[in-house]
């Protein structure tokens, strides 16, 4: 069941979040995949809360209810998170990325490692160039839940990842969880592999749900996910 959404001024936008569970309870953070927002948690966020934990799901920029301010480099939505966490005084917490949201949580770890207690990276490309490229998207008909500049600024950057983000991942050295969706995932899963090759504290499980493991399998998720966070601790 979804929760209605709050606003908070951050990196000088305004940014939608969605909150669960005890206002003194540990932090959790889950970011969203592209073209999807907040809400997209609202079946797993109860049960996280559950721990207890206090659970926030934010719109990244051009999402949902957040700003639609333009510019939509992944750089620059790791800094809205980062002023996010900063805005509601949270000092450090677990995060949670699927697939872009995952790109962002990484970016931040490799930023700010203290701000990241743990990370769960959920069927997240690693940043390598593709081969051969992605073509250019073509723009559904009707209203659409998000930016379409965002669709195309971020598959330019899926295309031709800054090489720093490769370079930076032994930056992330705090447990890091990566679930990966088995073979029906769009997401190579030997990238997937890679990634967990690369961190220092890393665990590597296949959930086979194909690219949307929280959604198509949320039982197998959670139960690896609260394994990984603990009960709360």
């Amino acid at each position: 069941m979804d929760t209605p959404s709050r606003t908070i001024r951050a990196n000088r936008i305004g940014l939608a979040y969605r909150v669960w569970g005890p206002r003194e309870a540990p932090p959790v953070l889950l970011l969203h995949a592209r073209g999807a927002d907040g809400a997209d948690w609202a079946e797993t966020a109860p049960a996280l809360a559950a721990g207890p934990r206090r659970v926030y799901a934010v719109d990244l920029r051009g999402h949902g209810r957040s700003d639609w301010p333009g510019d939509y480099a992944y750089e620059t939505m790791r800094d809205d998170v980062h002023a996010f966490l900063g805005a509601l005084g949270i000092r450090s917490a677990d995060v949670v990325g699927h697939s872009l949201g995952g790109a962002v949580a990484y970016l931040l770890a490799q930023h700010h490692p203290r701000l990241v207690r743990r990370l769960v990276l959920e069927d997240v490309p690693a940043p390598v160039p593709l081969d051969p490229p992605r073509p250019p998207a073509r723009r559904p008909d009707g209203d659409l839940p998000y930016d379409w500049a965002m669709i195309l600024a971020t598959d330019e950057q899926r295309n031709t990842p800054n090489p720093v983000w490769w370079d930076h991942m032994g930056r992330i050295t705090m447990p890091t969880l990566l679930i990966g969706g088995g073979p029906t995932s769009l997401i190579p899963q030997d990238q997937i592999a890679a990634l967990a090759g690369l961190l220092p504290d890393a665990r590597h499980v296949t959930i086979d749900a194909g690219h949307l493991v929280h959604e198509t399998r949320p039982k197998e998720f959670l139960a690896a996910v609260e394994d990984f966070l603990g009960a709360g601790s």
